[in-house]
């Protein structure tokens, strides 16, 4: 039995998500469509609110983007045309730039900015970020409280961002749930309420 390199290893491990999706869309020619179809289906957003959700976010990425190149570093997240802004700028002025340029996107409802004034965050720091986001939401799907996919989870820095249409008790057990998790400094609830 032949044993693969670390080179060969890893490139193996970049490029099998890739392949894996190439290989569900040459078999199933739809993955990705079936794939929001389900998300959108459990969502108590409409279909057409969540397709206006990821036009916010696109749109508000271009224009950051066009603005402030790469000076930055902002994470646009969209729920029921609220948006919420996290990431790191270089000064006050610019993260309010930031968030007026937002504002005004066409169907932005309002924004919550939370962007820090500092330098962008390093690659560690954001993947630490991404595994307390998995962390979080796999202590929803365990808990069984509620129904996991109701709450959109974003962290920045530590911080976790609590987003989503939600009952009361529901966003009282999402954030106990949340700052169970290791690594969490502290947990910021941007629900819009359903009562």
């Amino acid at each position: 039995m032949q044993y693969l390199d670390l080179k060969s290893l890893l490139l193996v491990f970049f490029l099998l998500p890739f392949l894996s999706a190439c290989g569900l869309i040459a078999a199933g020619g739809m993955a990705a469509g079936v794939g929001t179809g389900v998300a959108m289906s459990q969502d108590r957003r409409t279909s057409g609110m969540f397709v206006e959700d990821e036009s916010i976010e696109f749109r508000s990425g271009q224009r950051i983007s066009e603005k402030f190149s790469s000076d930055v570093h902002v994470n646009i997240t969209s729920f029921n045309r609220n948006v919420l802004l996290t990431g790191e700028a270089p000064s006050e002025t610019i993260k309010e730039e930031i968030g007026n340029l937002v504002s005004n996107v066409e169907n932005v409802r309002d924004v919550t900015n939370e962007i820090t004034v500092g330098s962008p965050s390093s690659f560690t720091s954001r993947g630490n970020d991404t595994l307390i986001t998995s962390l979080v939401k796999g202590h929803f799907m365990d808990s069984g409280r509620f129904q996991a996919n109701h709450v959109k989870v974003v962290t920045e820095d530590g911080i976790v961002y609590l987003l989503g249409l939600v009952r009361g008790e529901e966003a009282e057990n999402a954030e106990d749930l949340a700052k169970r998790v290791d690594g969490v400094k502290k947990v910021v609830k941007v629900f819009e309420y359903m009562e």
